[in-house]
């Protein structure tokens, strides 16, 4: 199979990670993996079987995984610049259209980069997005009161629009990754068979993307409203188990008017959890491209 592997120019400056994998000819899909600060290595490990014959480009985003490291100003990690950067690599690879497939917060960039550039964006694939980031904030309080035996006073917070103020009360009393893998895994065997793939890495990502994007306000950004400014045909693949996503982004395909494709019994990342019903929902939604 054909692969090429390379730093590409963004802009000002920034390069980011990029392996171009599959035939030239094939409809392209870009894949935006969760973060921010991720890497794409994961989603290259359990997606790949399924993009076979599409032109794949598995991209890790500028300052996190194998993109090179990036100085610690806020102004360098936002929204418009990550979304940016896919304008300037899609006119670097002379790209006319692509499909964007985007993961947990990759599935942000995927929105926003349809709704700036519609001309370019064929359709949008959705695995378990997050867009609503104080309704997250809420379900990772959640989940710390659990793991600290207090479920039962897991009532809807009193200020559930300041995502920030949530996130400090939960992280200062369980780790964050627990308070993650709570939400986003359905069994012990999903969350060990991840970190198998995630280790295979072997490598240590700078916090830097998260911790400034935290300084924009991330956990205080409901992107909701902008859902009706997008119109690329749209499916967005659920995982009924996925505390991080489900049922939040069933709002996406009610305002956007695309597809929804719940997938029962999965968590964050369905292809571990449920491989058979994820390869048929992925194959409905690119069986236009």
């Amino acid at each position: 199979m054909r692969e090429e592997i390379d730093l590409i120019a963004v802009a000002d400056g920034v390069e980011v990670y990029l392996e171009d994998t599959g035939p030239l000819e094939a409809p392209a899909i870009v894949v935006l993996h969760g973060g921010p600060g991720g890497s794409s290595y994961a989603l290259r490990e359990g997606l790949e079987e399924y993009l076979d014959g599409f032109r794949v480009l598995y991209l890790d985003q500028r300052g996190g995984g194998r993109s090179p490291a990036l100085p610690e100003e806020p102004g360098l990690f936002t929204i418009d610049a990550l979304v940016g950067d896919l304008s300037h690599l899609r006119d670097h690879l002379g790209l006319d259209t692509w499909c964007l497939l985007g993961h947990g917060f990759g599935g942000l960039l995927a929105l926003d980069y349809a709704r700036r550039f519609p001309q370019t964006a064929e359709r949008l694939v959705l695995i378990n997005p997050w867009t609503n980031f104080p309704w997250l904030a809420t379900q990772l309080y959640r989940a710390s009161l659990g793991l600290r035996g207090l479920a039962d006073q897991a009532d809807e917070p009193k200020v559930p629009e300041d995502g920030v103020r949530l996130l400090q009360e939960a992280f200062a009393h369980v780790e964050p990754k627990a308070a993650f893998d709570r939400l986003m895994f359905p069994s012990q065997h999903s969350r060990m068979e991840y970190e198998w793939v995630a280790e295979g890495l072997n490598i240590v990502g700078a916090d830097t993307p998260g911790r400034m994007f935290v300084l924009n306000g991330l956990w205080r950004l409901d992107y909701t409203p902008f859902l009706l400014e997008v119109h690329t045909p749209t499916t967005v693949l659920l995982g009924s188990l996925d505390g991080t996503s489900y049922p939040e982004a069933q709002t996406i395909t009610d305002l956007v008017g695309g597809q929804l494709e719940l997938i029962e019994g999965a968590g964050h990342y369905p292809w571990i959890d449920q491989p058979y019903a994820f390869a048929e929902a992925l194959q409905s939604a690119l069986h236009n491209l």
